[in-house]
Protein backbone atom coordinates (compact mmCIF):
# COMPACT_ATOMS: atom_id res chain seq x y z
CA UNK A 1 0.00 0.00 0.00
CA UNK A 2 1.06 3.44 -0.71
CA UNK A 3 1.73 5.62 1.98
CA UNK A 4 -0.16 9.46 1.49
CA UNK A 5 2.85 11.17 0.89
CA UNK A 6 3.59 9.16 -2.29
CA UNK A 7 0.03 9.51 -3.33
CA UNK A 8 -0.16 13.35 -2.69
CA UNK A 9 2.82 13.27 -4.93
CA UNK A 10 2.12 11.52 -7.82
CA UNK A 11 -1.07 12.79 -8.09
CA UNK A 12 0.46 16.66 -7.74
CA UNK A 13 2.65 15.42 -10.70
CA UNK A 14 -0.53 13.97 -12.56
CA UNK A 15 -2.24 17.59 -12.73
CA UNK A 16 0.94 19.31 -12.98
CA UNK A 17 0.94 18.00 -16.91
CA UNK A 18 -2.26 19.39 -17.55
CA UNK A 19 -4.55 16.07 -17.18
CA UNK A 20 -7.91 16.20 -14.68
CA UNK A 21 -8.29 13.44 -12.58
CA UNK A 22 -11.49 11.90 -11.08
CA UNK A 23 -11.82 9.59 -8.71
CA UNK A 24 -11.66 6.26 -10.60
CA UNK A 25 -8.80 7.74 -12.01
CA UNK A 26 -6.88 8.00 -9.24
CA UNK A 27 -8.15 4.34 -7.95
CA UNK A 28 -6.83 2.88 -11.46
CA UNK A 29 -3.50 4.71 -11.45
CA UNK A 30 -2.61 5.32 -8.49
CA UNK A 31 -4.57 2.63 -5.78
CA UNK A 32 -6.00 5.76 -4.41
CA UNK A 33 -9.49 5.53 -2.63
CA UNK A 34 -9.53 8.76 -1.01
CA UNK A 35 -8.79 11.61 -4.25
CA UNK A 36 -11.12 13.84 -1.99
CA UNK A 37 -8.25 13.58 0.86
CA UNK A 38 -5.24 13.79 -1.04
CA UNK A 39 -6.82 16.96 -2.92
CA UNK A 40 -7.15 18.70 0.72
CA UNK A 41 -3.92 17.77 1.57
CA UNK A 42 -2.64 19.70 -1.77
CA UNK A 43 -4.62 22.51 -1.26
CA UNK A 44 -3.06 22.95 2.67
CA UNK A 45 0.29 22.79 0.59
CA UNK A 46 -1.05 25.90 -1.54
CA UNK A 47 -1.72 24.12 -4.74
CA UNK A 48 -4.37 26.27 -6.74
CA UNK A 49 -6.57 22.79 -7.27
CA UNK A 50 -10.35 23.07 -8.83
CA UNK A 51 -12.67 21.30 -8.55
CA UNK A 52 -15.60 20.40 -11.34
CA UNK A 53 -18.73 18.62 -10.80
CA UNK A 54 -19.25 16.32 -13.46
CA UNK A 55 -23.31 14.68 -13.52
CA UNK A 56 -23.48 11.51 -15.95
CA UNK A 57 -26.99 10.27 -16.23
CA UNK A 58 -28.02 10.24 -12.02
CA UNK A 59 -24.57 10.05 -11.05
CA UNK A 60 -22.13 13.17 -10.08
CA UNK A 61 -18.55 12.93 -9.42
CA UNK A 62 -15.77 15.09 -8.75
CA UNK A 63 -12.61 16.10 -11.62
CA UNK A 64 -9.97 17.73 -9.96
CA UNK A 65 -7.29 19.74 -12.60
CA UNK A 66 -4.76 22.56 -11.33
CA UNK A 67 -4.27 25.60 -12.66
CA UNK A 68 -1.22 25.48 -14.96
CA UNK A 69 -0.69 29.34 -14.26
CA UNK A 70 2.65 28.37 -12.40
CA UNK A 71 2.78 31.73 -10.66
CA UNK A 72 0.24 30.14 -8.63
CA UNK A 73 1.71 27.87 -7.44
CA UNK A 74 3.72 27.47 -4.16
CA UNK A 75 7.29 27.77 -3.51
Amino acid sequence: METTTTQNFKILEHLKTGKTITPIDALMEFHCLRLAARVFNLREQGWPIHTDRITNGEKTYAEYSLNQDKKTWPN
